[in-house]
């Protein structure tokens, strides 16, 4: 008996939410988008009961923003568990050891999703458990202990439940964007988490937001209640180009922002014509970005973990953690960051202070920071080149799957017989190649975002991921209200 017999009782069960029968209007897709934004933002600041007060180390640290979660709160875990449980589904598929044919076996289709939903269960208690019972990241409060009188074992219980039904709520919650509104769940929590950093990092005001913004900073300095003179006493004009001033990360900002945007409109257009209706022209486009910078994702997920594994070492060995496999100092923000060993080098660049060594932001020699520099260079360009082939065989976008497609479609390329074999050479041509190279793009624009710094502090990966969602979530909407005008164009478009 293969274990799809013997798993497909459990993976056939799995709650979800019913796909609409018919389509839905696209007014109601918007309610139904913005109802699950507005609930994602109640959740966020809904804390853990039974937290102690100053709410303990954050686990993710630097990685919150792209996670989309909440320190603290019922949305501790983010998106975390369904990224990983990709990642697992995706290294499974890519190995061909699932043994599912997801693209012509509707039964393999449900018990694919069946099985990405129970590992997302899984993924929730293996990542929440060491967040409340290890020491230092949801610590419970001895107060509540008392009140409830079940002891501090007790409280702890109490707060896993609390983020483990978070957990599932942000499962559900993407289920529901995906299938009743419009774009994902996980993008959309992302461009919200993001957003609100970037806000701040504008318009932020000392008093209302932790960080005094970008307009703030010049406000003061135009106004005189920051000397130029003084701001520039220290060392000179990298004042303005970094702090106070920022003119580097507004740079960085736009430069990133214009870059995406160019990057998703550059594509390669393969014209198609209709097999039985005469002058029925199209064409498939093959973008630079063709495999989206959602792969991103699971990449910097991938770290995130490894640097949470590094977390719980040190909070359950401290001092007797060997030095070869991290040395870790406590940060600004309470959280403890590797400053040597193993951990070090595999840990991203997060901003210009973990590299620029001359400006006396960082205390390691020169060749450790350019080591790891390195390290994150190539994780990220060989991790995202990876990772995007994974996604776009998954995703079902490969070239075989998009000439069974375009042959479904009654499509075919000018010139060539009629068949998916042939569609699938032309194809080969271009999208292996396209992938690799834009998934190997996106990763040297995130490092070299977070090297130079962004407005608001949010990462290299967190600003391209928020960019290219809205770019493609805008493509989204205009196709919606094409269809709501055209209702023929339902046809084109499978809806």
């Amino acid at each position: 008996m293969s274990w799809k017999e013997t798993a497909e009782p459990v993976l056939t069960r799995m709650p979800g939410v019913e796909r609409p029968e018919g389509h839905v209007p696209f007014r109601r897709k918007l309610g139904w988008t913005a109802g699950i934004l507005v609930l994602y933002f109640f959740l966020t600041n809904v804390f853990v009961y039974g937290l102690a007060s100053g709410g303990g180390n954050d686990a993710f640290g630097q990685f919150r923003t792209i996670l989309a979660g909440g320190q603290g709160t019922v949305l501790q875990l983010g998106i975390g568990p369904i990224v990983t449980a990709s990642i697992v589904l995706q290294l499974l598929g890519g190995a061909d050891l699932l043994g599912l044919n997801t693209q012509e076996n509707p039964r393999d289709q449900i018990l694919y999703q069946g099985l990405q939903k129970l590992l997302v269960v899984v993924m929730i208690i293996l990542t929440g458990l060491p967040m409340v019972f290890a020491g230092g990241f949801l610590p419970a409060s001895d107060t509540v202990a008392r009140q409830l009188g079940i002891g501090l074992a007790g409280v702890k219980w109490l707060m896993f439940a609390q983020i483990f039904v978070g957990g599932l709520l942000i499962l559900f919650m993407d289920e529901v964007i995906s299938k009743w509104g419009v774009g994902s769940g996980i993008g959309l929590f992302i461009i919200a988490g993001i957003s609100q950093r970037l806000i701040g990092g504008f318009f932020g005001v000392p008093g209302i937001t932790r960080n005094p913004g970008f307009f703030y900073n010049w406000y003061t300095i135009l106004t005189g209640q920051q000397q130029l003179g003084a701001v520039l006493s220290t060392q000179g004009l990298l004042n303005l180009l970094i702090e106070p001033g920022q003119l580097l990360f507004l740079f960085t900002t736009v430069a990133i922002f214009a870059v995406v945007v160019y990057a998703e409109s550059v594509r390669v257009e393969i014209p198609l014509s209709h097999a039985r209706v005469k002058g029925a022209r199209g064409r498939f486009p093959v973008k630079l970005i063709y495999a989206s910078v959602l792969p991103m994702i699971l990449v910097r997920a991938l770290q995130a973990n490894i640097q949470f594994l590094g977390r719980i070492l040190n909070s359950q060995l401290g001092a007797g953690m060997p030095g070869w496999l991290g040395v870790y100092q406590s940060s600004g923000a309470g959280t403890a960051e590797p400053v040597g060993g193993l951990f070090y080098y595999l840990a991203p660049i997060y901003s210009y202070q973990d590299w620029m060594w001359f400006l006396g932001t960082t205390s390691n020699p020169p060749s450790m920071i350019l080591a790891r520099v390195f390290v994150d260079l190539f994780i990220m360009v060989v991790g995202g080149a990876i990772f995007a082939i994974f996604w776009v065989e998954t995703a079902d976008m490969g070239p075989e799957a998009t000439a069974q497609q375009i042959q479904n479609s009654g499509m075919q390329i000018p010139g060539f017989r009629q068949s998916p074999g042939v569609i699938e050479k032309v194809l080969e041509r271009y999208i292996p190649q396209v992938t690799v190279i834009g998934g190997a793009l996106v990763g040297l624009l995130a490092v070299m975002a977070n090297m130079l710094g962004t407005i608001g502090a949010v990462s290299g990966t967190g600003l391209l991921l928020t960019v290219s969602i809205t770019y493609k979530l805008y493509e989204e909407i205009a196709e919606e209200q094409l269809m709501e005008m055209h209702p023929m164009m339902r046809q084109v478009f499978g809806d």
